[in-house]
């Protein structure tokens, strides 16, 4: 039997006011892995009053020592690494390697931030009136809740505390409810660090519940937000009643161009980076693949011998590239955009099918799959898949498939595989996307913004861009 994790509420682990409990369950195997206390909109209110009394001391904190606190928790990560990697890979079914690599990843931000900490500058202007002198503060916003999704349940962590803790803000985290232990176990090394209590909260539970304490409490001063612009849009409504500030990072549609004088072994790599890592199962992952007609033959006969090559299964198993999808819903979703466009005149190249023989049997497994003579019409074209599915049509000019990748509501990522230098900058700068990779199928890196536009969402994360998020700016005027 699994022991009870439970939450972490000024420096204390609690169980939930009602008592109530979640089972945490492998979507490779089904098996049980852990049982979390579920909470809901009172534990979150116990919390928001533990950070709103440690904010007072930490934001009055030097930078240089809360960037101790940062560099010890980030040597922590680093240090347990492989444990934290097989937790997420048990709970969210994602390959250990690029388990391995997200913590890493988080490890990276929390050493980033304990860096950019000491580089909060504030500014002198020079005054009209000779009687005057201007001074330009950063303060920290206060109070900050984040809520992260089941998908990078480590690294999404990571990228919201590690920036807000740095800015002097204290922290109340809600993961998703699917994958909590990861963020269990990366609170017992924040535990470890030595963080004063309260600084850092973390509550599992209800989302209604628990997501409307966080836009009713006016203690909250930000919300962070990763997860779909369904969510995202109720949130951005509901902070506007007390006009909290927001960050939300939500849903993409990423458009894969390939033109005909790219590399083809290159743009392979590149899309099967983009669209298989984590089972599809990414905001920034290809969903709408454009090849040059010239090439399309070719590429798609390469990129389905590569499939061909794809080990699937239980992400805890050496050699696995392509894990399970996180519940039946996800499985649901995918083949169901599957059967749309089969139905639609769409070809299946290559899988197509839920994979349930054997090992599979147990698990939310779907088949790497490529389709071909996609149109616009078909839901897959439309609407986020979230699977590892790539449906591919084809373009004849640079003029026609800008027009193309941009007829989308969302803006979060793009790709384009040429090697034409002037295209190159042609597309980077025409595309209406916040992140866009240039023969580059994995852009981001922790020094970098990451964030999109549209109804992709508002504001960045990354590098000192992500510092601003957490600051506020206040003018001083001395009379002299």
């Amino acid at each position: 039997m699994n022991e009870l994790k439970k939450m972490y509420i000024h420096g204390e682990w609690t169980e939930a006011t009602k008592s109530r409990t979640l089972e945490v369950t492998n979507p490779a195997t089904g098996e049980q892995v852990g049982i979390v206390s579920f909470g809901d909109g009172a534990d979150a209110a116990r919390a928001i009053q533990a950070a709103d009394m440690a904010f007072s001391s930490w934001s009055k904190m030097t930078a240089a020592k809360r960037s101790k606190f940062l560099y010890t928790l980030s040597e922590l990560v680093r240090n347990n690494k492989k444990e934290l990697a097989g937790i997420v890979s048990a709970e969210m079914g994602k390959p250990f390697g690029e388990a391995l690599g997200e913590v890493m990843g988080a490890a990276d931000n929390f050493l980033w931030y304990a860096e950019e900490a000491k580089r909060v500058y504030g500014e002198t202007i020079p005054s009209t009136f000779p009687n005057k002198r201007i001074m330009v503060l950063k303060q920290p916003v206060g109070v900050v809740a984040a809520i992260t999704p089941w998908n990078f349940p480590v690294n999404m962590v990571a990228r919201k505390i590690a920036p807000a803790l740095a800015a002097g803000c204290t922290v109340v985290l809600k993961p998703a409810e699917s994958t909590p232990l990861s963020a269990i176990h990366l609170f017992e090394l924040i535990e470890e660090a030595g963080f004063p209590a309260g600084v850092a909260n973390l509550v599992i539970g209800d989302p209604e519940s628990i997501g409307q304490e966080f836009l009713q409490n006016r203690r909250v001063r930000k919300i962070g937000f990763t997860g779909s612009t369904r969510v995202g849009k109720l949130l951005m409504e509901g902070a506007a009643q007390s006009v909290k500030r927001i960050s939300l990072e939500l849903g993409g549609h990423a458009p894969f161009i390939i033109f005909e004088d790219a590399d083809l072994d290159e743009a392979v790599q590149g899309l099967f980076d983009s669209k298989f890592r984590n089972s599809g199962q990414m905001c920034i992952c290809t969903n709408r693949l454009y090849i040059h007609e010239q090439v399309a033959e070719a590429f798609t006969a390469k990129l389905v011998e590569r499939v061909h090559q794809v080990k699937v299964g239980d992400g805890r198993e050496r050699g696995v590239e392509v894990g399970p999808l996180v519940n039946e819903a996800a499985l649901t979703k995918v083949l169901g955009h599957i059967e749309d466009a089969k139905a639609k005149g769409a070809k299946v190249a290559v899988g197509g099918n839920r994979l349930t023989e054997s090992e599979y049997a147990k698990g939310f497994f779907c088949a790497p799959t490529v389709l071909t003579n996609v149109t616009t019409e078909m839901k897959i074209w439309q609407e986020e898949t979230f699977g590892p599915v790539v449906p591919i049509t084809t373009f004849t000019s640079e003029d026609e498939v800008i027009s193309l990748a941009n007829n989308s509501q969302y803006g979060l990522a793009a790709y384009v595989y040429t090697q034409n230098n002037g295209r190159c900058f042609r597309m980077a700068e025409s595309l209406e996307y916040g992140i866009v990779g240039i023969n580059d199928g994995s852009p981001t890196q922790t020094q970098a913004p990451f964030g999109g536009v549209k109804e992709s969402g508002i504001g960045r994360e990354g590098g000192h861009y992500a510092m601003e998020e957490f600051l506020e700016t206040k003018f001083v005027s001395f009379g002299i």
